[in-house]
């Protein structure tokens, strides 16, 4: 219990910076395209509720920080709530009204608005990664074997000490790195692996072992383990061109390995209890903080990916959600009936709600919230 009650102390500062800049990555991108498309817009704000500072520019948009730093939003003329749900007047506004109201512009247009939130998170992402691997080095580790743990997999397979992966399952692989990510979503499956031995080719064919890793931020995760270790690590500084083109790559791992891993999660392969919510995000940031500004960063533009992928669901009230009633609007020639939008709304506020309340569940369990508070009642 020491730990939660240590939370603000150690940890607000490094996640209050980490969530106001996604966000605010997030949110100026929905701001950006909806001025270039004429909309106008009454509020941006970084986080929820009352308003703690702000200013009003020439435009009329009130720009605020709030006193929950839990998201934020971008109200357009015509919403009636944040999370972009028409107001009643925007029936009965005039032609000047509707030229600059986000209800009454074209499917392109909203459609337009709606996707440039989770694609700026995807670009800062890719922006700060490339400019990572330019001023302070990719990492890298070569495909070579050092050490194969005993009665591991991979050691009961004839994996040896010297041995470099060149292919799993006929993907290449470069780096070491590209070995525990695809072993790592493949626990308990079967895979064919081709190695270099003395400049002769060896093949293997064997299922990983399943184990329970504790990462650095306390959460445990299974994952597939080879049982091969590898003790060269470098970071490889990048021309910025290939630095780009890296951070793309890196930038579509961690987005297919979320993928994955939420598909695994769905058919009860992996464990839901690596869901987190804003604790967590909140512990790993102050753990993060410590180890250094490189590793804040890097962990900023993984939280920006999640925030941009985790957006495209199509769960009403998320992007996703409203992008997916925009596209059936954009193939049946008109807007969804009032009905079946509302109806859509009420399912993704559960959906959501169930989330962060099981989220939250997580992060109290995790941080041993739970636990202290039986022992109370034990």
């Amino acid at each position: 219990m020491e730990h939660i009650l240590n939370l603000p102390i150690h940890y607000l500062l490094p996640f209050i910076v980490v969530i106001s800049v996604v966000v605010f990555v997030h949110e100026y991108g929905h701001y950006w395209v909806a001025r270039r498309c004429g909309i106008k817009i009454e509020t941006f704000s970084i986080g929820f509720g009352p308003e703690i500072f702000g200013r009003t520019d020439k435009h009329g948009t009130r720009w605020k920080v709030s006193i929950l730093p839990l998201g934020g939003y971008v109200k357009m003329y015509g919403d009636g709530s944040a999370a972009s749900t028409p107001g009643e007047h925007v029936h009965n506004m005039t032609a000047a009204q509707k030229k600059v109201a986000f209800y009454h512009q074209h499917v392109d247009k909203r459609m337009a608005v709606v996707v440039a939130g989770p694609v700026s998170n995807y670009l800062f992402a890719i922006l700060v990664l490339a400019v990572l691997f330019v001023f302070n080095g990719e990492p890298f580790t070569p495909a070579q074997v050092s050490s194969v743990i005993e009665n591991s997999a991979a050691a009961k397979a004839g994996v040896k000490p010297g041995d470099r992966i060149v292919t799993i399952d006929g993907q290449k692989v470069d780096r070491f790195e590209d070995i525990k990510r695809i072993i790592a979503l493949n626990a308990g499956t079967p895979v064919s692996i081709e190695a270099d031995r003395n400049n002769q080719p060896v093949h293997f064919n064997f299922t990983p072992d399943i184990v329970t890793m504790t990462d650095s931020f306390g959460g445990q995760h299974q994952i597939g383990r080879l049982g091969i270790a590898s003790n060269k690590v470098e970071y490889i500084k990048q021309p910025p061109l290939e630095a780009v083109r890296q951070s793309f790559i890196e930038t579509w791992h961690l987005t297919t390995g979320t993928l994955r891993a939420v598909g695994q999660m769905a058919v009860g392969v992996r464990g839901t209890e690596e869901i987190g919510g804003p604790l967590r995000i909140a512990e790993m940031s102050g753990d993060v903080a410590t180890e250094g500004l490189v590793t804040l960063i890097w962990f900023m533009a993984v939280i920006s990916i999640n925030l941009g992928l985790i957006n495209l669901f199509p769960i009403p009230l998320l992007d996703g959600g409203h992008l997916l009633f925009y596209l059936a609007e954009r193939v049946l020639g008109r807007p969804l009936s009032a009905r079946i939008q509302e109806a859509g709304a009420q399912f993704g506020l559960v959906v959501v709600t169930t989330l962060m309340l099981f989220a939250t569940w997580n992060d109290l369990v995790h941080l041993k919230v739970i636990s202290y508070l039986r022992g109370l009642f034990s």
